[in-house]
């Protein structure tokens, strides 16, 4: 009996079902590009778990996507396959087991490698090619017969083909061909054809249009990597809603929008007059209809051909757009889409809110504001109200019919007139009250055309090209693009070079004649319209700022020279380059060209041919670069550039010779002694009128090397009209040099300002103006002058006024004292502290005390302290002056929280040298680099960051950075206890609380789950559920919760009772924040329809038919022995039981017994089984939930053969 009873108990339904486990679970994978993986895990539960995969929480379809993915299961063995990998597969891979008991789930994170390991590989980006284990080859592709930069008209066809061999060729074996447009990859339509025909790639452009121009590559994809192929393709003169390129013989007047409902063939205009703007609200549209539309461009010569049709649009409102584009429900979650409604009827709704102008033009004003929350069950419309600046007259707008949508675009507005709106709302119970009233709008452009891109500059040329770059427009809004056009020099025949505008400030300009000279501008767009043209890039040489240089290169054998190469891709600013990767032992000629604004001159003459070898002489090179500024009658200043090669050992200092003009070698003499260590040297006691040249010679430990290039003649003489720098303090006390030069371009002087002058800012400072014969100036500030001009600068911030009388005295009526003086003239800052009854007279100057009787205590001196707040000001800039001498804090120690809730202690410092220790402390323990904090610790930019990330009480202590160095020392504190710790916990709670989603509703078995998503949660953080404004307090019933960073409440057995308005209150430091969620109407009868779904179909599972155990996968059975099989079976009310062979049912006989035993075990005996006896056998049950069938193999064997089988192995 009591084994019985064991066994009872073990067949209980309870027992044998168990949730999902992972017994195995999928492990991260690391693979190249192209290859296939595949992920395995086994499952254990009992009902046998269902199986699904996700890619970063999307469901993975298998069926839909069979030539990405193929989903395996057999005996609990599962696998997803991901074949032809690709970079965009990098992601996170979650298989999820679901059965009647529980769910469970195991991530894998794969992650997809490029040939190309240094940086993300761009979409045509050239990989290597790899080996293809599928076909046991590597695939090489190439390119012949390529297209070329194409051009074409707008309305024209255009074709543009490439032949391409793919080696080895495999039977039945195509790549993949794939052509994009701006690195877009494009899809066959009614304007774009696709051929290949095996070995050639064709790409065909019906009716050419502007968006048609771009970049066009070719892409051939092969299982051993992918090779491209790109060039350029243009169209001429067109119009489209991004401004035309070229404006005809006049500039557009405006623009004509056309319309046309999609099936018909009827076009209408949407505008009466001309829009300026591009962009226009089109009004009179039927709701639920699609329409298609066009535009026009109009100027004095007349209207243009029509644009491209657009895509077609539904006239919807946005709510419901986004409302019939959502997808279905994410599987098992039971997740209700629903749209909040107010069940009462025949209520006045009420106001609505926040009424913007959202964009004002001035041909129409466009209006947006919120619905009000109170509203009746068939919604609400809207009629709009307007008011001219000034009055109280409010003139309904749309008085024929009212508005769906919370948005309305008014016309037929007087021009540089000012506005007021408001809205109100109406439904059958009547109309709402008005809401706020906006502010005055004048109605008119707001938006300002751009202003004119910089200057011009050609940076390259080829035979049938050039490059362009221009200065970016400075102010500009809602930036469009930029139109590039050329000229022919003495042509006014102007050709676009793009026609469609492009954002970047550097162009190639193709198509253009050999040997032609050219001029270009450029203007920039933007809804406005076109900015005026840019300065012209001249086609002379000369006459602007020299930018740079470029040199070339090439090498010489036996007289024959090579072809030029570039060396440097920029332009260089020096007058040296150091010429690298060369090789050794071969001869090299160079040559240098200039770039301005005009472009690019002509090469110079090409250098004598030099050979690269190593330099083995000890002693320095010769200096480079020499040159003068600060020519005077009796000085000048040389400056130079060190030698390209030092010697043995490091160049330490200088020797400058001079010798006058026309003299011979043996005139040339030292201008100093001792050796000069500085770049730079100030040449004195020279002649008037005296032309003179100089050289200058390099020394290192090893000697002197050989003296460098002459410089000169250089006449000794002072141009006329040449100012030193001088040295001035302004009223405000504001330190600055001024250089005056009537040759500058801009105004007639240059003023250099020390905005916190300190003893870094010490040494020579030197204006130079450019594009003169070396016009300059220098000053050197010495640390005496520096406290000079400190004291000076205290004396103009802090003035200290004079008396201009003494103190004196008068007795008035009634035994009244008056006492008085009078200062200088002061300014209307001047202030007065004072105890008595005193008054201040700043126009005259006089200060009075009255006093009405003088008692004995009143004996005493009596001063007027003038200035004390000042004083005190003044004592702290001098205190803060003295800080800044040093290392110092520019912002002190204090606290953020980011959006990823983690806090950050950060703080800025300013005057910082190499040198300067910088150290953390936490409650006065020193915080080292091997400790863990020290990772914490980030300095960018100036800026100290401590990242504390999510913080815990463990975190509280008293945090202080120090800067120290031979200059000073600073301190910052921050105490993150207490109060401290407080404010940072509010300031979190704050964020957690504000990035709370809407509140949703998701059924489940049990009952309804309403939850809202956050950020991130902390225990500290105090979250509460409201029903109907009553605190809900957790129960069997209702029950509060977290998982992660959802906050939920959950509804079990919900009844009418919880239908209701419910409301989630976040603290968020101060008030709180709330998300309310009304369960009722249509929201709680599909949430409350869907419970009883799931909870139905819960308890079908678990009353469903099945097989619950006992039954092997396989039986082997000598040929003569009997067969018994007992299957242990489940199902409520008890399931009807049958035996299947082969799917054919088996009856009882004298060799097959079966039977049904207590509703639970059914079982089946074979009697002399025989060879005809195996098979594929499955015990079948069924009731009114379901059917299922327990599948075992039957094989039967002689042991004659079993015998043999031995005696082989």
């Amino acid at each position: 009996m009591e084994e019985r009873a064991e066994f009872r108990r073990k067949m209980n339904s309870d027992s044998l079902t168990h949730p999902p486990e992972f017994v195995v679970k999928p492990r991260g994978q690391t693979v190249w590009e192209g290859k296939t993986l595949k992920l395995h895990c086994t499952v254990a539960g009992w009902p046998k778990p269902r199986i699904t995969w996700y890619k970063n929480n999307v469901l993975i379809d298998a069926k839909t996507h069979p030539e990405k993915y193929t989903i395996e299961s057999n005996y609990n063995m599962h696998s997803l396959e991901i074949k032809n990998c690709e970079f965009s597969d990098t992601a996170q891979y979650n298989a999820s087991a679901l059965n009647i008991r529980g769910e469970s789930s195991s991530v894998a994170s794969i992650v997809i490698k490029r040939f190309q390991e240094c940086e993300e590989a761009g979409p045509f980006e050239p990989k290597p090619h790899g080996f293809c284990a599928e076909h046991g080859v590597t695939f090489e592709t190439t390119f012949i017969d390529k297209f070329e930069v194409a051009f074409g008209r707008e309305g024209e066809t255009l074709s543009l083909g490439c032949t391409v061999i793919v080696y080895p060729t495999i039977k039945n074996y195509q790549p993949d061909v794939v052509w994009y447009r701006d690195a877009v990859a494009l899809k066959p339509s009614k304007w774009v054809n696709f051929q290949w025909s095996g070995q050639r790639a064709t790409l065909t452009l019906s009716h050419l249009n502007k968006e048609d121009e771009g970049l066009y590559t070719l892409r051939i994809n092969t299982k051993s990597g992918f090779d491209f192929y790109s060039a350029y393709a243009f169209d001429y003169v067109v119009v489209t809603w991004k401004q035309p390129a070229v404006e005809g013989s006049s500039t557009i007047l405006g623009y004509y929008i056309d319309k046309c409902e999609v099936g018909t063939k009827h076009w209408s205009q949407c505008n009466d007059s001309p829009v300026k703007y591009a962009r226009f609200p089109v009004t009179g549209l039927v709701e639920g209809r699609s329409y298609v539309f066009r535009v026009r461009a109009l100027n004095h010569a007349g209207v243009s051909r029509s644009s491209r049709v657009s895509e077609a649009v539904a006239a919807v409102d946005p709510s419901d757009r986004a409302r019939l584009r959502a997808g279905p429900s994410a599987p098992w979650t039971g997740m209700i889409k629903f749209t909040e409604e107010d069940p009462t009827v025949g209520v006045v709704p009420g106001e609505p809110t926040d009424v913007v102008v959202t964009e004002a033009t001035k041909s129409y004003v466009v209006l947006g504001w919120q619905p009000p929350i109170q509203r009746g069950h068939e919604g609400v419309m809207y009629y709009i109200e307007k008011c001219i600046a000034g009055t109280d007259e409010w003139q309904r707008v749309n008085t024929g019919m009212p508005v769906k949508s919370p948005r309305y675009a008014l016309f037929d507005l007087a021009e540089s007139e000012a506005y007021s709106f408001r809205v109100r709302c109406c439904n059958s119970a009547g109309v709402s009250e008005p809401s706020e009233a906006t502010a005055n709008i004048t109605v008119g452009d707001k938006l300002d055309l751009p202003s004119s891109p910089g200057a011009v500059v050609v940076c390259r040329n080829c035979a049938t090209s050039i490059v362009v770059s221009w200065g970016a427009s400075k102010e500009v809004k809602d930036l469009v693009g930029y139109y590039i056009e050329y000229s022919v020099v003495g042509s006014e025949a102007w050709v676009p070079s793009n026609n469609k505008p492009i954002k970047s400030t550097r162009f190639v300009c193709h198509g253009l004649t050999t040997g032609e000279k050219y001029v270009f501008k450029v203007k920039a767009v933007n809804a406005a319209g076109y900015s005026n043209s840019s300065p012209l890039a001249p086609a002379h040489d000369g006459g602007a700022d020299n930018r740079g240089y470029f040199v070339d290169y090439r090498t010489t054998k036996g007289g024959e020279a090579g072809k030029w190469h570039e060396l440097n891709p920029k332009a260089i600013t020096t007058t040296t380059y150091k010429a690298e990767s060369l090789k050794e032992n071969l001869f090299y000629q160079f040559q240098v060209r200039a770039v301005n604004m005009a472009g690019i001159s002509r090469a110079s003459l090409a250098s004598a041919a030099l050979e690269c070898k190593e330099w083995t002489i000890t002693v320095p090179g010769p200096p480079l670069g020499l040159h003068v500024l600060e020519v005077r009658d009796t000085s000048l200043v040389v400056l130079w550039d060190p030698p390209a090669f030092n010697g043995r050992t490091p160049v330490n200092g200088y020797y400058l010779d001079i010798k006058e003009a026309g003299a011979g070698d043996g005139a040339w003499k030292a201008v100093h002694e001792k050796v000069n260590q500085l770049q730079y040297l100030k040449v004195t006691g020279l002649n008037a009128g005296t032309s003179y040249e100089f050289r200058l010679r390099a020394q290192n430990l090893a000697g002197v090397g050989k003296p460098s290039g002459v410089l000169g003649p250089v006449l000794a003489q002072t141009r006329p009209g040449t100012h030193e720098i001088v040295v001035d303090v302004d009223e405000d006390g504001v330190i600055s040099m001024v250089f005056q030069c009537s040759e500058m371009s801009q105004g007639s002087q240059s003023r250099a300002i020390f905005n916190e002058p300190s003893l870094d800012d010490l040494g020579t400072y030197c204006c130079v103006v450019t594009n003169t014969e070396g016009i300059s100036s220098s000053y050197t500030l010495t640390e005496e002058g520096l406290n000079r001009l400190l004291d000076i600068s205290h004396e103009h911030r802090f003035p200290v006024i004079p008396f201009k009388k003494e103190m004196s005295m008068d007795l008035l009526e009634k035994g009244r004292v008056r006492f008085w003086t009078q200062v200088e003239k002061c300014t209307s800052a001047c202030s007065v502290e004072y105890k008595y009854s005193m008054s201040f007279d700043q126009k005259t100057g006089i200060i009075e005390m009255f006093m009405d009787s003088l008692e004995v205590t009143d004996e005493g001196t009596f001063t007027f302290n003038l200035f004390r707040e000042l004083q005190k000001k003044s004592e702290f800039e001098r205190a803060e002056w003295v800080r800044k001498q040093g290392p110092h804090f520019v912002e002190y120690l204090d606290f953020t929280v980011t959006q990823e809730c983690n806090v950050l202690l950060k703080c800025k410092i300013g005057n910082i040298k190499p040198q300067t220790e910088i150290s953390w402390y936490k409650d006065k323990i020193e915080i080292e680099a091997d400790d863990d904090d020290a990772k914490k610790i980030e300095m960018k930019d100036g800026v100290l960051t401590f990242n504390i990330g999510k913080i815990s009480k463990k975190d509280a202590g008293i945090y202080m950075v120090v800067l120290r160095d031979e200059r000073g020392k600073d301190t910052s504190t921050f105490n993150l206890t207490d109060a401290g710790y407080q404010a940072v916990m509010n300031e979190l709670f704050r964020i957690i609380a504000n990035s709370s989603t809407s509140i949703k509703v998701v059924s489940t078995e049990h009952g309804i789950v309403l939850f809202s998503d956050v950020t991130y949660y902390t225990e500290e953080l105090r979250v509460g559920w409201l029903q109907k404004e009553s605190k809900i307090t957790s129960s069997a019933r209702q029950q509060c919760g977290v998982t992660g960073e959802q906050l939920w409440l959950k509804i079990n057995e919900p009844t009418e009772k919880d239908k209701g308005k419910y409301t989630i209150d976040i603290f968020d430091g101060k008030d709180g924040v709330k998300r309310v969620f009304d369960l009722s109407g249509q929201a709680w009868q599909e949430a409350f329809e869907e419970f009883q779904r799931l909870k139905a179909a819960a308890i079908a599972e678990r009353n469903r038919a099945r097989v619950v155990g006992g039954l092997p996968d396989v039986v082997a059975i000598q040929e003569g022995k009997s067969l018994n099989l007992t299957g242990n079976v489940w199902g409520d009310p008890v399931p009807e039981v049958s035996w299947v062979k082969n799917d054919r049912q088996l009856l009882p006989d004298d060799r097959y017994t079966l039977k049904f035993e207590h509703g639970k075990f059914a079982s089946i005996t074979i009697a002399a089984v025989t060879t005809a006896d195996s098979g594929k056998y499955a015990l079948m049950v069924k009731n009114k939930y379901g059917t299922e069938a327990g599948e075992f193999t039957v094989s039967v064997y002689f042991p004659e053969d079993e015998d043999k089988k031995d005696k082989k192995e």
